[in-house]
């Protein structure tokens, strides 16, 4: 059995990008880790980290851990420092890597799930998730899953989500999003866990009971009836730094 560690930028982005596949490693008997960059106060004012934990726990993982940032936001406005803290964007990246490598160590990791170069959809934390996960990494030698979404699928996504009013992404953010699905490396059907991701998802109350066109998605995603969820939610993507495509089939992670 192998440890895998999951490094992911705020609460709620666990389910969101790797719930799936997190539920399935624990399934399976792996050991399951799971670390946040941020608490969450972006969303509420004293953070989320107690429906961070209660996700991590619904979705199988034996250890949650907070690295100890702030969240930076996402938009023209880039926050000060709010007091003892540090907004991950600004983190000193040899010191944040520094934390997230000294767990890889203790939990002698087999496998980081990291971000994409562009973090997704380029929100500043995702960036650094990337950033900070490729340092621990060069520091501990263990082996990376950048987890990311087909590139072309974001641009479908991001026109239904417009259509539904539901986010705000133009197509040219869309079509710089992700990765292409020719350097996908590993397509993982975690239909079977779609429910546990769906609870997961459901843990994050703040989200859920806000307000926005964000609040609005995570409502109609816990909504969802579960085949509908499954059929929606049932895919995750990783790309492996440093190997090249030979197919397009699935590819187990360990």
């Amino acid at each position: 059995m192998a440890t895998v560690l999951a490094f992911h930028a705020h609460p709620d982005d666990e389910v969101l990008l790797t719930g799936g596949t997190l539920a399935k490693l624990s399934a399976e008997g792996h050991r399951v880790v799971v670390v946040v960059a941020c608490d969450g106060a972006m969303w509420a004012p004293n953070g989320r980290l107690d429906e961070f934990r209660a996700s991590a726990a619904i979705l199988g993982a034996a250890r949650a851990e907070y690295l100890g940032y702030a969240d930076s936001g996402h938009g023209p406005v880039f926050y000060p420092d709010p007091p003892g803290k540090t907004r991950f964007a600004r983190a000193d990246l040899a010191e944040a890597a520094g934390r997230l490598a000294d767990i890889i160590r203790e939990e002698q990791a087999d496998l980081l799930l990291s971000y994409d170069a562009r973090g997704g959809y380029g929100h500043r934390d995702h960036v650094k998730v990337h950033e900070v996960g490729a340092r621990a990494a060069e520091l501990t030698g263990v082996r990376v899953l950048e987890a990311t979404v087909p590139r072309e699928l974001a641009v479908i996504g991001s026109a239904v989500l417009r259509a539904l009013r539901l986010a705000r992404f133009t197509d040219q953010e869309a079509r710089a999003a992700g990765t292409p699905g020719s350097a996908i490396t590993h397509r993982v059907n975690v239909t079977r866990y779609a429910a546990t991701k769906q609870a997961a998802l459901a843990a994050h109350l703040t989200p859920v009971g806000g307000k926005g066109r964000s609040a609005r998605l995570f409502r109609l995603a816990v909504a969802l009836p579960a085949p509908v969820f499954a059929v929606l939610a049932g895919r995750e993507w990783f790309a492996e730094p440093g190997i090249r495509v030979r197919s397009r089939h699935d590819r187990i992670l360990l």
